[in-house]
């Protein structure tokens, strides 16, 4: 299983008027970027300076909802 490391760019505890970006690594290398802003999340992809994947936080919590990780019984 890969190690991942994540790092934030912007430590404010309200996201203001610049996006938190989290870098994220795996296995040291770049995975990608997420960054969070009031209106939505994005993903930026590794190699990918231009194109970024969009989605509102009423769609990321559907997501979310629908998709949950299954935990395993005790």
């Amino acid at each position: 299983m890969p190690t991942h490391e994540v790092i934030i760019s912007n430590p404010n505890k309200a996201v203001l008027r610049t996006d938190v970006e989290f870098v994220v690594r795996s296995d040291g290398k770049k995975f990608g970027t997420l960054l969070l802003s009031k209106g939505n999340v994005e993903c930026r992809p590794s190699g990918n300076s231009v194109s970024r994947h969009r989605i509102s936080w009423e769609r990321f919590a559907t997501l979310m909802e629908e998709h949950p990780k299954r935990k395993r019984k005790s």
